[in-house]
């Protein structure tokens, strides 16, 4: 069995809960990213994560996925911000980097499975015969929206044993181990980006972003913004505009390099288009499927139609008009506790049409 071990509180307990079960256990920590760190900094991670394999008596390895992660991630986040879009790392992170680095120490050192520190749940549904992602216990730290790129191969092969325990039952696991890392606090969102300044680190990747004008929704000049990629559909402060009322971001067009503002009811959506689609729960989709959506991680599921429209394209139509679709966001799709499977939002409409507008 290989584990990600990052040295968290969470990884650490799903390692010490296998090797209670029984599993022959290999800890394996992914340093993703090191640029502004010096090599104490970056190891640091690694230490921690020895020191808890050592007092689990556990194999540990570590793997330098820098250049990768560069390519893969990095990169990325900052070409869809320069796009006008808004980027999910974590979903694309696990997709593409994590559990395949840990997919492959397995096929290396000959674990049959592999194993990490999401809360969430891998069920396979009988009627269809396949895996899936379910929501966990805690569904305050529901993980399952970043996890839904996931293959079969992989579904079939991998354990979360925090999926059925509480945040709190974990941190009080780990303090009657006595876990050397039992007290640490809970990690960034963005690994990368430590400060959570985000438009920071944009600023220092991307150099001079030239400036361009806020629109009103009748196309007039009414400002000007700092750049395309400091903004996002729906945001609200910062923009650096007085208009006499609460302005939000309703569009964002990189060709013509224009942002457009209006009141907060121009900001919802009836539907969305969406594509990359990753189906979990079925092989082969039916027409369509009423589902629970989510637009954003800590987005509260909505009543939706999904039309499977064939090459990864879905269009999702919602009960109720929801606030802020963006662009770049996954779209993740439930019935019940467990997903169907997930996209990427390409566009809004406002109408509820198959029509983008």
């Amino acid at each position: 069995m290989v584990v990600g071990l990052s040295g968290g509180v969470d990884s650490s307990v799903a390692a010490a809960i296998l090797v209670e079960e029984g599993y022959d256990v290999v800890g394996a920590t992914l340093v993703l990213w090191g640029e502004g760190r010096g090599e104490d900094e970056v190891f640091e991670t690694v230490r921690t994560a020895r020191e808890v394999a050592s007092f689990l008596g556990i194999t540990h390895r570590w793997i330098d996925l820098r250049g990768f992660f560069q390519k893969k991630v990095i990169d990325y986040f900052v070409e869809e911000y320069r796009r006008g879009r808004t980027p999910n790392p974590c979903v694309v992170c696990n997709q593409q980097v994590k559990f395949s680095a840990l997919w492959d120490l397995a096929k290396e050192v000959g674990a049959g499975n592999v194993a990490s520190g999401h809360y969430g749940r891998v069920v396979f549904n009988q009627e269809h015969g396949r895996y899936t992602v379910c929501r966990p216990v805690d569904k305050k730290k529901d993980q399952s929206y970043v996890l839904y790129g996931l293959s079969q191969q992989l579904l079939s092969r991998l354990l979360l044993p925090l999926g059925s325990r509480t945040k709190e039952e974990v941190r009080a696991k780990a303090a009657e181990w006595g876990l050397p890392v039992a007290q640490r606090p809970e990690s960034q969102e963005i690994c990368f980006v430590p400060s959570g300044d985000y438009r920071s680190f944009l600023k220092e990747k991307l150099g001079e972003v030239p400036p361009g004008p806020f629109l009103n929704l009748k196309g007039e000049k009414v400002g000007e913004h700092a750049g395309i990629p400091f903004y996002t559909i729906g945001q609200r402060r910062g923009l650096g505009v007085a208009l006499g009322s609460r302005m939000y971001v309703v569009d964002i067009d990189p060709r013509k390099n224009a942002i457009t503002l209006g009141p907060q009811e121009a900001v919802l959506s009836r539907g969305l288009l969406a594509s990359g689609l990753n189906l979990l729960l079925y092989d082969d989709p039916p027409a369509w499927l009423e589902v629970e959506a989510k637009i954003r991680y800590n987005a509260a599921p909505a009543k939706a139609l999904v039309r499977f429209l064939g090459e990864g394209w879905v269009r999702v139509e919602f009960d109720e008009p929801q606030h802020a679709v963006t662009p770049g966001q996954a779209v993740v799709f439930y019935r019940g506790d467990c997903l169907v499977g997930g996209a990427t939002i390409e566009k809004s409409y406002k109408k509820h049409c198959g029509v983008p507008k």
